[in-house]
């Protein structure tokens, strides 16, 4: 069994997103000895943008950039290694803070790598139709710094909706979300916050 652990804050140890993901990560691992884990840090590390160089070399598109050099070469190489990553995980998990709204722009380019026509959704008469990795187990930890969910301020979370939409294109269908909220809204709001999150990660099946 392969798991694949992204993180995406810019934190690092300050990060809750990443102390969530850490939990995920210690009880499957904890259920399951011989995982073999993979791990990147998006912020530490962040992959490319979006651009026809960048791609992946299975997606379509990256045939239009023509011939690349070795510096672009490279580039190319590891977004591919980058989705080959995604496309042999059997489990996935995602830390997701939320910046400005949404997610950050690190995560965005990540995303970008995976989402690939033929590869990981297809194509078909009405255009694209339902995604080819619903074998996938894919946890996602969101951390929002005030409070969105039941309150009129949930029209401005583009975050866990965003991420929703995302996977269940790629064809997830039962994704599975720990969200921690208001961490930024005084200590005794974040402590509640990060208690109930973690609790829930204790309630995940293994």
């Amino acid at each position: 069994m392969k798991l694949l652990h992204i993180d995406s804050s810019i934190l690092g140890s300050h990060s809750k997103s990443c102390q969530l993901t850490a939990a995920i990560v210690a009880k499957l691992k904890q259920a399951h000895p011989r995982i073999e884990i993979v791990y990147r840090d998006l912020a530490a590390t962040p992959p490319p943008h979006m651009t026809l160089a960048s791609l992946p070399v299975d997606h379509p598109s990256s045939a239009f950039a023509g011939p690349l050099d070795d510096v672009a070469q490279r580039v190319r190489d590891e977004s591919k290694r980058i989705l080959d990553e995604f496309m042999v995980a059997d489990i996935v998990v995602l830390g997701v803070p939320m910046y400005n709204w949404s997610i950050p722009t690190q995560l965005k380019a990540w995303i970008d790598i995976i989402v690939v026509p033929g590869k990981t959704f297809r194509y078909g008469p009405q255009g694209p139709e339902r995604g080819l990795v619903g074998n996938k187990r894919v946890i996602v930890a969101i951390t929002r710094g005030v409070f969105y969910a039941r309150t009129a301020a949930i029209s401005a979370e583009h975050a866990e909706t965003y991420m929703r939409t995302v996977l269940s294109f790629l064809g997830v269908n039962h994704p599975e979300f720990v969200v921690a909220e208001g961490v930024t809204t005084g200590e005794e709001n974040k402590a509640r916050a990060l208690a109930g999150a973690l609790a829930g990660v204790q309630k995940l099946e293994l």
